[in-house]
């Protein structure tokens, strides 16, 4: 297991990467530590859970098939019930361009793959105020 911060962590964390590989790491990082996590394998599942499902954070990948990671965030700003979910690019495209669009966007964070499971973890923590 990675090192990772030793707080336990509580709440509900959607992760929306078309990698397997990826969700299953995130998953295991973040059951690790007391969170409850749901999974979509792209944009278009991980809208219907954020509009189906109380979420408490999103990790969310700009690369993907069905809608990309920005479009995804675009639709959890505009939806009323949805718009302060806590979103954090978690991605591959570490350019300039990429984070500013994010960032302008709406994301809360924007992190790079490969990424350090602590610095997530810690920026989570930081995002859900200790929860």
């Amino acid at each position: 297991m990675p090192d990772v911060p030793a707080s336990r962590g509580s709440g509900r964390i959607l992760v929306v990467d078309d990698e397997p590989h990826i969700r299953r790491v995130l998953g295991t990082v973040l059951e690790g530590r007391g969170y409850e996590v749901t999974t979509a394998s792209d944009g278009l599942q991980g809208l219907d859970e954020v509009r189906g499902e109380a979420i408490d954070l999103v990790i969310l990948d700009l690369m993907m098939p069905g809608a990309n990671g920005l479009e995804v965030l675009s639709k959890i700003r505009t939806d009323p019930r949805r718009s302060e979910t806590p979103v954090i690019i978690l991605t591959a495209k570490g350019q300039d361009t990429d984070r500013d669009a994010a960032l302008a966007g709406g994301a809360n964070d924007f992190l790079t793959k490969p990424f350090s499971p602590k610095k997530l973890l810690a920026r989570i923590e930081e995002i859900l105020g200790g929860a």
